[in-house]
């Protein structure tokens, strides 16, 4: 494959709109659970990847159902090559540490591991990943390099050479979930709210009318607990609507040992004093003017436990990822009641300090795949690979488990009716494509990740103040950084 450059100024200097034509959830990986026996003969054709228990529900099915595995045989994956999944539970930073447990041992199978965008660049360095540059057919590499996201590509790359190491299966947006009925009962105008999203003040104001008003035990749920969704992704979003960045902004997203710690800048410890406000109310280390709408469990809550009480009727809104567009906005659930936006926003773009902060915002998830140098069925893997990049099985994987497809042109061409309830929303998938956000993804950032959401989440609960905790951590990350220019990486 040739290497993508279209949109890209410079490696590591991309505008957050240039930098994306686009766009995990963001977590997945843990124990292990084998789907089978994991045993080949001499002569299977059995593939083994890895993939949690959403992305496994999809890959096969019973009976006539549709299934991942059969849109794979009818875009040309030979029928004798099976997939067999390795499941793992949803923890994005234990999933990367089976990887790393079995990379590191030369252990295979699993021949396909699904890498969280995040941190795929640390194994492509580590040279524990297949080169696709050189293995998939230049007519593939074509296709990806000039349909799929920008963005996404760029978690699966080399940071040095370019070329393509993972194959994107899924990129995602975070986007904020709202009882559309209920808030405009309350009184309030959502009508624009798709593409221009509201200021978090009123959206405060909104949520916590709605919830009053209809006699709902919470208003505005979201994930805070102290794992890689925090850091990556939610605070990522919060941080950056208010114009503040880990690293001084988008420039400095995919360099790491010469950047500068902006983590203590008024405009992140603002963002934070926010959630304390609607976690708190008006309390210590709080912002005034803005609602208690959160829940104080949020704390403790990743993707799903935050998703129940919206999902059950008992929430006004909710900050999650597609597939919970696809959960909710089935005519069996919310139907077109259900509302769907980017982030709020903090302060206008004009008035942030770093650029592609500001405004509102969308953080980027997404998985990977990756082929294993060990394996012993590595030319099945590539065409497994090959068959995931056709537009039908993109469009199967779309309609069956809600994610995101890495070509997002298909989501504005795709039917409702034929894909779910996330296709009714494709101009706020655009928009939040547009307003994208991703996590710096070096092969600093595991090290760096850790330390920014046990930062954030002391501070939301209180257990530090939140520009003692910012502190804190800029020195925390100027020591990691430092490091880097030491070892000279």
């Amino acid at each position: 494959m040739g290497r993508d450059t279209a949109g890209r100024d410079d490696r590591g200097r991309l505008g957050r709109r240039s930098f994306l034509k686009a766009a995990s959830a963001s977590s997945a990986a843990g124990t292990i659970a084998v789907a089978g026996c994991l045993g080949r003969g001499p002569g299977s054709n059995t593939v083994v990847m890895t993939a949690d228990s959403g992305v496994e529900g999809i890959i096969h099915s019973d009976g006539d159902q549709p299934s991942v595995q059969q849109a794979l045989w009818d875009a040309g994956l030979d029928e004798d090559i099976r997939i067999e999944i390795q499941t793992v539970v949803s923890d994005s930073a234990s999933r990367m540490q089976t990887a790393q447990s079995a990379l590191e041992a030369g252990r295979a199978p699993p021949d396909i591991h699904m890498m969280d965008s995040g941190w795929t660049v640390p194994f492509v360095l580590r040279n524990q990943t297949v080169n696709l540059t050189e293995e998939l057919p230049g007519e593939t590499l074509s296709y990806v390099n000039e349909n799929y996201l920008d963005a996404i590509l760029e978690t699966a790359r080399h940071p040095e050479s370019g070329d393509l190491h993972g194959l994107p299966l899924f990129p995602d947006l975070g986007f904020t979930l709202y009882r559309q009925d209920l808030i405009e009962d309350a009184g309030y105008d959502t009508s624009g709210w798709g593409t221009e999203p509201p200021r978090w003040e009123e959206f405060a104001n909104a949520v916590s009318d709605a919830r009053d008003q209809a006699g709902l035990n919470y208003g505005y749920t979201t994930q805070a607990a102290a794992y890689e969704g925090l850091s990556c992704c939610t605070f990522n979003e919060v941080m950056t609507s208010w114009g503040g960045a880990y690293f001084g902004g988008v420039d400095n997203l995919f360099t790491a040992g010469d950047r500068p710690i902006t983590v203590d800048e008024q405009s992140v410890v603002d963002a934070i004093r926010m959630m304390r406000s609607f976690i708190e109310g008006e309390n210590q280390n709080t912002l005034d003017g803005y609602s208690q709408i959160c829940p104080s469990p949020i704390v403790q809550w990743t993707e799903q436990e935050s998703l129940s009480p919206f999902d059950a009727g008992n929430a006004v809104s909710n900050r999650n990822w597609s597939f919970a567009i696809a959960q909710t906005g089935a005519e069996e659930a919310f139907g077109e009641d259900l509302g769907v936006t980017t982030s709020p926003i903090g302060v206008p773009e004009d008035e942030a300090e770093f650029e592609g902060t500001g405004g509102t915002a969308a953080a980027l998830g997404g998985w990977n795949l990756v082929v294993s140098p060990f394996s012993e069925r590595k030319e099945e893997a590539l065409q497994v690979l090959e068959a995931f990049a056709n537009e039908e099985v993109m469009l199967t994987v779309f309609q069956l488990g809600g994610y995101l497809p890495p070509n997002l042109d298909l989501v504005a061409e795709a039917n409702p009716d034929d894909v779910g309830p996330v296709a009714r929303y494709g101009e706020v998938v655009q928009a939040a494509s547009d307003n994208a956000i991703p996590r710096p993804a070096t092969d600093l950032w595991p090290e760096q990740s850790a330390l920014i959401y046990q930062s954030v989440n002391s501070a939301y609960r209180g257990a530090n103040a939140p520009q003692a905790a910012m502190n804190d951590l800029a020195q925390e990350l100027e020591q990691s950084e430092s490091e880097v220019q030491t070892n000279g990486n």
